[in-house]
């Protein structure tokens, strides 16, 4: 690969009620966690806390990167940053199968 050759790769992040994929040309060697930092979404969702995008756990079309600052991305990788969860699952259920009694 040239030293001009760029790659096209995808940033995903989704709220409830906003969602939004950044195109990006990254150079070879790219992080995953470098090209949430290059797809700037503490700007495009400044309602979430600008260090969720910093520290959140990351993966490619759904399988989680066990070290994204070490994935090296792929021509058409799209990276997804995963919202930390607000509620334990299980808590969740037990909550759930409370109210239905």
């Amino acid at each position: 690969m040239g030293a001009d050759m760029r790659l096209v790769v995808e940033v995903a992040f989704a709220l409830p009620d906003k969602q939004r994929i950044v195109t990006l040309e990254v150079p070879p060697g790219t992080t995953a966690r470098q090209a949430v930092a290059l797809a700037e979404l503490d700007r495009l969702f400044p309602e979430v806390p600008a260090v969720t995008f910093i520290e959140a756990d990351l993966g490619i079309f759904g399988k989680l990167l066990r070290d994204p600052d070490d994935h090296r991305l792929r021509e058409g990788d799209r990276v997804e940053v995963y919202r930390p969860l607000e509620i334990d699952p299980k808590a969740a259920r037990a909550e759930r199968a409370r109210t239905k009694r």
